[in-house]
């Protein structure tokens, strides 16, 4: 397939690597990248859909990469202290205070240690308020703060309630005004149905959770996902486009995610000091659940043994399912970010981090 769009000289290996990613895909993909306020790699090709070419324009479900985005929006809200990581959750939510929560602190929530994975009550997955409720009520699988484990969907209902109580706008709402509409990022979180997004496909033989061995742990996994990513029904709908779940529906495009890291790099979204707090270590360790080494900040992700973030040793970013990856080196000043609308499980997967270690060895 013909690859788009254009590389700062020097930088050539990454389209190469890139034409090679898109050469081995029946789908299409972006990479973009930023360093200190210029971009220097743009690129995209592909199909968005059949018959449709992936354009640098065109927006696709983030799926996870959205809780990066939250994050972003976390750290934006504490620096105007409106949301406070020490604080006890139930200072902001008081029902989340019963079943012995009623000192678990923000940041357990943040960095997936609170202990609430998945949702007990058979609730629809699309409605954040009954699904935040019930978490309320529930008790934590484990000591909040002793273990941690990725919280795939609850991290969206707890903070899209917590934030609402906090400020009494919706997630929504925040992301547009204080991320999208004041930079010109083309972000969605609850994306109308008239707008354009890439139809997501699953590669053969894709599955999540590939650490993953213990059965028993596998039964979990499942409640956790809630069959989202089983077909791609779901993730295709406008329903869960518009549904404002803000662990993984968020929409952009490649340009826009590698811009909102740079932003937060360059001290446009807060202060240095309000990004070092989000971006060091709050949790680490093997996943309770998954058995995948983890290393969480604020919401962010951070550099890992298992080399998500490519060969930079500090970073912090999100990536998505099926291989979206978004984040930043913070040493180099660069930003990045790659989308593709087809899913690939994360064992077999080597695009993003093939375009990763292509960028790390040019600078």
């Amino acid at each position: 397939m013909t690859v788009h769009g254009g590389v700062r000289p020097g930088f050539e290996a990454v389209r190469e690597t890139f034409a090679e990613v898109v050469d081995g895909s029946t789908g299409g993909a972006a990479f973009s990248v930023f360093r200190r306020g210029a971009p220097i790699v743009a690129l995209h090709g592909g199909r968005a859909a059949p018959q449709v070419p992936w354009t640098g324009d065109t927006r696709v479900v983030l799926f996870s990469g959205t809780k990066g985005i939250v994050a972003t929006v976390a750290a934006v809200l504490t620096a105007r202290g409106l949301l406070d990581p020490d604080r006890p959750v139930a200072r902001y939510w008081p029902e989340f205070a019963a079943a012995g929560k009623a000192d678990v602190p923000v940041s357990q929530i943040l960095a997936h240690t609170v202990g609430l994975p998945y949702v007990e009550t058979d609730l629809p997955m699309l409605d954040n308020a009954a699904n935040a409720a019930a978490l309320a009520r529930q008790s934590p699988l484990w000591a909040p703060g002793t273990r941690v484990a990725y919280h795939a969907l609850t991290y969206g209902y707890l903070l899209t309630e917590l934030i609402r109580r906090g400020t009494g706008d919706d997630l929504g709402s925040l992301v547009r005004t204080l991320l999208a509409e004041p930079h010109n990022l083309d972000l969605r979180l609850g994306t109308p149905p008239t707008v354009p997004v890439a139809t997501l496909r699953r590669a053969p033989g894709y599955r999540i959770s590939t650490f993953l061995q213990d059965p028993q742990r596998r039964r979990v996994v499942e409640r956790m996902y809630r069959g989202l990513l089983d077909s791609t029904d779901t993730m295709n709908s406008a329903e869960y486009r518009g549904a404002a779940l803000a662990a993984g529906s968020a929409v952009g495009t490649a340009t826009a995610m590698a811009r909102l890291y740079d932003l937060l790099l360059s001290g446009e979204l807060v202060p240095p000091d309000v990004l070092a707090r989000a971006t060091r270590t709050w949790s680490e360790g093997v996943d309770a659940v998954n058995d995948r080494p983890l290393r969480f900040g604020l919401g962010f992700e951070l550099a890992d043994p298992i080399g998500t973030y490519g060969p930079a040793e500090v970073a912090f970013g999100h990536s998505g399912a099926g291989g979206g990856r978004h984040g930043a080196w913070p040493e180099h000043g660069v930003s990045f970010s790659f989308t593709t609308n087809e899913l690939q499980a994360e064992d077999v997967d080597t695009r993003a981090s093939s375009l990763l270690a292509a960028l790390h060895e040019t600078l």
